[in-house]
């Protein structure tokens, strides 16, 4: 067990010391407003294989935060994993996933793109299946299979960059170029599946079987942010074709459904997937009113109060008897006060609370927002949509810290693992001092923002409604109540408006029921008149040739003789 740990916290350093050395080149990037192209040549025999690296501050500053948030998790799971056999498979997948990333962020063309992403849908689904039981086969076939959709666009934009003459997205022409809208749309189609933007959205609530270290870096700070970031880099030519308007719509749509869902959800890790559904929404949405640099600084604060609000939840889950259920639990508040501590601020951070990290991206979105020309419908969509993130985060922490506790009388709990609460405390200093940090560091100059007073308090007011709502939510017996019933509209609200029905559920049975028929011909028919049946053929075949070769052969010709001469006699005889 010492060897396990040891290695954990070797990997944990060295991805630590990845992130600094990353973070540092990040800020040489921005000072000097440079980029680097690196070509790698690798010589043989046959032929020359090269591959280009494209670094600037925008992909330096990316990985480093996610090198920061993997030395957390792999630091984390020396803990939450400790009593696992496969412990080191798990912290070669975690790596594996991260060299994924690696290759995803610092991709210049298409083609090194796509070993990036599918690394990360392939790793994702091993890492989803990776208790082994029948919800996480289902939930692993439903992520693998909602993802290739976006790998088949990614193929296609491959093709479609062709005729530009370069694979090259920094080279990928705006206008003039006649597959250029074709282009825009296919990334948009990809960037939806990985980011699980609305009819993709499914598959992150039920992603959320993996492991919790896993959901803390795969499914809420890097994996799902993929598909940000590609558009991030495609962003001119997105606004430029017009696709703009229907991801804003989207976007909106994702954003709405997703913290409506949370506020009736009582899986508390599904709570958070979904709370990472509608700032994936967010994110989406502020591509698409043309603010890439605004999209990139949420992105990079939410990973880190989201990881860290993973990691919160998985410590509250092994502490409640590994129960998922929020009902189940309660009372935490003074057995566990760092985590309380840590969790309160992370979802303080996500409710956009002043002078903490989301507060900065938030904030400067909404107002941002509200200077574009917006309808009187999109106005209240972006005030909802701010008020419902701090509903669902009042109510996460209510129903697991707060309430009278559910839990059995004898049941105990404590911060004495050393493991969990060094990894929490990196996180939440982080969650308090990046999002000033990284303001000064992204925008040097702040956009200007020009607002009545009652246009500038709207954030904050719709934080303290939503806050109140979720409360009220929390405390009221009616609204659950009229869950529980069946109650058509609520069953809607609940259930992320049908979309596990429609596009979840029945994908990852049909997979599942696919390759138990695909396994049943493999072991039955397919063995009978394929392989095994072609083989019984040729041996067969064979020993019966050699028994002819051996005997038959003169046998043969001894009968043939035979019968030609009693033939001639017989012919003979008859004259």
């Amino acid at each position: 067990m010492m060897y396990r740990v040891n290695g954990e916290i070797a990997w944990s350093l060295l991805l630590f010391l990845i992130s600094v050395v990353s973070g540092c080149f990040s800020l040489v990037l921005i000072s000097g407003e440079d980029s680097e192209i690196l070509e790698f040549c690798l010589h043989s025999s046959v032929g020359s294989i090269s591959y280009v690296l494209y670094v600037d501050w925008v992909s330096a500053l990316f990985f480093s935060f996610v090198s920061l948030i993997s030395s957390s998790v792999v630091f984390y799971s020396g803990s939450y994993m400790g009593g696992d056999l496969n412990k080191e498979l798990f912290l070669k997948l975690v790596m594996a996933f991260v060299l994924s990333m690696f290759l995803l962020v610092f991709s210049l063309n298409m083609i090194s793109i796509l070993l990036g992403w599918d690394g990360l849908g392939i790793v994702s689904y091993a890492l989803v299946i990776y208790y082994q039981n029948d919800k996480s086969n289902s939930a692993g076939m439903i992520t693998a299979l909602s993802n290739r959709i976006g790998d088949v666009a990614i193929l296609l934009s491959i093709g479609s960059l062709v005729e530009s003459g370069s694979w090259n997205f920094m080279f990928s022409p705006v206008s003039g170029f006649g597959f250029s809208n074709s282009l825009a749309f296919l990334v948009m189609v990809a960037a939806m599946t990985k980011s699980a933007q609305m009819p993709f959205s499914a598959w992150l609530p039920a992603a959320m079987a993996a492991p919790t270290p896993v959901s803390a870096l795969v499914h809420s700070s890097t994996l799902v942010t993929a598909g940000v970031y590609l558009l991030i880099r495609f962003n001119p030519l997105l606004i430029e074709e017009g696709w703009g308007y229907y991801l804003v719509l989207v976007g909106w749509l994702t954003t709405f459904m997703a913290s409506v869902s949370a506020n009736f959800e009582t899986d508390l890790k599904k709570v958070v997937a979904l709370s990472t559904l509608s700032q994936l929404g967010i994110m989406m949405s502020t591509l698409a009113m043309g603010f890439p640099k605004l999209a990139f600084f949420h992105l990079i604060a939410h990973a880190v109060f989201k990881a860290l609000l993973f990691m919160c939840s998985g410590k509250i889950i092994h502490e409640s008897g590994e129960t998922q259920d929020s009902r189940s639990m309660g009372g935490l508040l003074r057995s566990m006060p760092w985590t309380s501590v840590c969790l309160n601020l992370s979802n303080l951070a996500l409710c956009g609370f002043p002078f903490l990290a989301g507060f900065y991206s938030k904030d400067l979105l909404v107002e941002l927002g509200l200077m574009e020309d917006l309808s009187g419908l999109g106005i209240v969509f972006l005030a909802v949509n701010v008020g419902l993130s701090a509903s669902y985060s009042v109510r996460l922490s209510w129903s697991s810290l707060m309430k009278e506790s559910s839990r059995l009388p004898l049941s105990g709990s404590g911060e004495s693992d050393l493991f969990m609460v060094g990894s929490k405390t990196g996180l939440a200093f982080f969650a308090v001092v990046s999002g000033s940090g990284l303001a000064w560091l992204i925008f040097p100059v702040l956009p200007l923002v020009v607002l009545s007073t009652g246009w500038k308090v709207m954030a904050l007011a719709a934080v303290g409604v939503g806050g109140l709502v979720g409360f009220l939510l929390s405390v009221s017996e009616s609204v659950k109540s009229k869950c529980m019933k069946g109650s058509l509209m609520f069953v809607f609200m609940c259930q992320m408006w049908f979309l596990p029905l429609t596009t979840g559920e029945w994908v990852g049975l049909a997979g599942t029921k696919s390759s138990g028929v695909v396994k049943l011909w493999d072991l039955g028919w397919g063995e009978y008149v394929g392989g095994q049946g072609v083989y019984l053929i040729l041996l067969k075949g064979a020993s019966g040739l050699s028994v002819w070769q051996n005997s038959m052969v003169k046998l043969f010709l001894m009968i043939f003789v035979g019968a030609v001469v009693f033939c001639a006699m017989m012919f003979l005889g008859s004259f």
